[in-house]
């Protein structure tokens, strides 16, 4: 059985795909139900309109977008909705995503969106953040999150005779 979709990725061109689908890998490693979508703040803004107000009605708990360049997809999506919005920046310029982080980053008060870092780790990331927020009213997903923690920190090694005072 699939999980019922809770993500919903956007990005605004089809080259953001491979970047943001590890989005989607991280959020599959939880078990929650993703869609991905190219729609464009800028060329097809109907589009992400309609996309934004219909998410909640869909079941859809968190929106992430992944934008470049002048990087409006985020805040448009946070502009139309009440669902907490992960903005990702791309690399998508010669200033390898600095524009796009604070273009996402700065939004005015009352319209915030959660901005990860740069490319693929800020993807992956987003898939984190987004399992917290559904963890905060799945207890499957927060005792996934858990173990997950438990995983990374099996992996740290300390030095021998290390203790904890």
């Amino acid at each position: 059985m699939t999980a019922a979709v809770r993500v919903g990725i956007v990005v605004g061109s089809e080259s953001d795909l491979p970047v943001m689908n590890t989005c989607g890998e991280v959020l599959d490693g939880y078990g929650i139900g993703w869609e991905i979508g190219v729609m464009s703040a800028h060329r097809a803004g109907d589009v992400v309109r309609a996309y934004a107000l219909a998410a909640p009605e869909r079941g859809l708990r968190v929106l992430i977008a992944g934008a470049g360049a002048a990087a409006h997809l985020p805040g448009v999506l946070a502009s139309l909705t009440t669902l907490p919005v992960i903005g990702v920046p791309l690399a998508a310029t010669p200033l390898a995503g600095f524009d796009s982080l604070l273009s996402i980053v700065q939004m005015p008060p009352g319209i915030p969106v959660a901005t990860v870092a740069v490319g693929p780790m800020g993807a992956r990331n987003a898939g984190h953040l987004a399992a917290e927020i559904i963890g905060l009213f799945d207890d499957d997903v927060a005792a996934r999150i858990k173990e997950e923690r438990a995983r990374m920190r099996s992996k740290v090694q300390l030095p021998e005779g290390f203790t904890f005072k």
